[in-house]
């Protein structure tokens, strides 16, 4: 018997309820809304306890939220394609813990959730015989992942759109590497002007001859896949129950641990780390919704000043949010001190986001006495980052094969301004491509 397929409404209740495959098309909700699960699955522990391999759990879990929708068949191959990377816990004493998402094709935790996103709409363009114009703005490092995971599928092509000199370089390079599908436009402004320019290009007229749909944390094939993480770290970590640390910015990693807690994973509580853009720990401390414009800083992919996902953080968790989540903002200066103390004291070499996770765990034990076992995300590989490294090491860390070889690849990329004139100028002959 044919289990009913979940079903996904907008925050905002005024647009259509779709099933997980019309929600993964659609991206953002036609009322300006973000689609989130009207119902939670219970997970049983036997499904991810006793898993042998980080694909089994996936699919364990997946198949569960995912029934109706995809056969348990279909999400084995997709998460055994899109995650045969591995998913090391590596212990730092005291109870405290880093999860290493970064061993992925772009170096980064947005692999987990690019790829297998990628994966479900390829099957899902094949079932309907449509293609797909993917839009997708980055801060850093959603970009690499989204062209890497999508470059080359028939029938979509991908327009990604970062903030002209606010990545680093070699962030930048791994955007800008030509890819079968891709273009990317360097926009002048900041990430925000980026995600902006994404969310008015869906109630643009000029593109309503187009499937479009956008690969960011507000699409939710992306916060999925990243459940799973969480998940695989309880199972690995053998714990009854945890805190989580999570380096945030635009907050959809944070929210992917959130359903995952929704759904029975035994979370004490969670730690949004968040750089100088600091409206999140904010507003957990009491002084309300106040968005400002984002701030540059050393951990550039967290430099959100308006996050998508507070507006599903809201609808999920409510008026217990700050029950849920504690939250605090830490400076480049105090950044650069925790990589230098990480390092002196246990040998590991930590980026800029991990290292604002980590200072963050320190701060939340100093400040509620909870010595639970604590889970930082690691999320991304610190020779991303080979500026910031040697700036509080004096050395910079070992650079892996794949990111040498991007320096002998050919690039496209084409600057823009900052509006969605300059951006349909440029993009609208990439739809042209996407329908011939």
């Amino acid at each position: 018997m044919m289990t009913a397929p979940l079903r996904f409404r907008s925050t905002r209740g005024q647009a259509p309820v779709l099933t997980f495959d019309a929600a993964l098309l659609q991206g953002l909700a036609p009322d300006g809304g973000l689609y989130i699960p009207e119902e939670i699955p219970k997970l049983s522990p036997a499904v991810w306890r006793q898993a042998s391999s980080f694909p089994e759990m996936a699919t364990g879990v997946l198949a569960q939220w995912l029934s109706g929708t995809f056969s348990e068949e279909s999400v084995a191959a997709v998460v055994g394609e899109a995650l045969s990377f591995p998913v090391p816990l590596v212990p730092l004493g005291d109870a405290l813990y880093v999860l290493e998402l970064f061993h992925g094709p772009t170096l980064s935790f947005k692999d987990f959730g690019a790829r297998t996103m990628a994966r479900f709409a390829r099957e899902v363009l094949a079932r309907r015989a449509e293609q797909l114009l993917v839009l997708v703005a980055t801060s850093g490092d959603t970009g690499s992942a989204v062209a890497d995971g999508f470059a080359g599928l028939e029938g979509v092509r991908v327009g990604l759109l970062y903030p002209y000199g606010q990545v680093s370089p070699v962030q930048e390079r791994q955007l800008i590497v030509r890819r079968p599908g891709v273009q990317a436009f360097a926009v002048e402004g900041t990430f925000d002007d980026c995600q902006r320019l994404v969310k008015t290009a869906f109630a643009d007229p000029d593109f309503s001859s187009v499937r479009l749909s956008s690969a960011n944390s507000i699409n939710v094939g992306r916060l999925l896949p990243q459940m799973l993480y969480y998940i695989w770290a309880v199972a690995v970590g053998g714990f009854d129950e945890v805190v989580f640390c999570v380096p945030s910015g635009n907050l959809g990693n944070l929210t992917g641990g959130v359903l995952a807690a929704l759904s029975g994973l035994p979370v004490r509580r969670f730690i949004a780390a968040h750089n100088a853009n600091d409206f999140f720990p904010r507003f957990l401390a009491g002084e309300g919704p106040a968005f400002g414009p984002s701030r540059r800083t050393l951990s550039n992919a967290m430099d959100v000043g308006r996050p998508s996902n507070f507006e599903r953080l809201e609808a999920l968790l409510g008026s217990q949010m700050s029950q849920w989540i504690w939250g605090t903002s830490v400076s480049d200066k105090e950044t650069l001190e925790r990589i230098r103390r990480v390092y002196a004291s246990t040998g590991y070499i930590a980026d800029p986001h991990t290292a604002v996770g980590l200072e963050a765990a320190q701060r939340y034990r100093e400040a509620t006495g909870d010595q639970a076992p604590l889970v930082v995300l690691a999320t991304a590989h610190p020779a991303k980052f080979p500026e910031v490294v040697r700036r509080a090491l004096d050395f910079e860390p070992q650079v892996p094969e794949r990111l040498a070889r991007l320096w002998e690849a050919e690039t496209s990329v084409v600057r823009i301004e900052a509006t969605l004139d300059a951006l349909k100028t440029h993009l609208l002959p990439h739809v042209v491509a996407t329908r011939t």
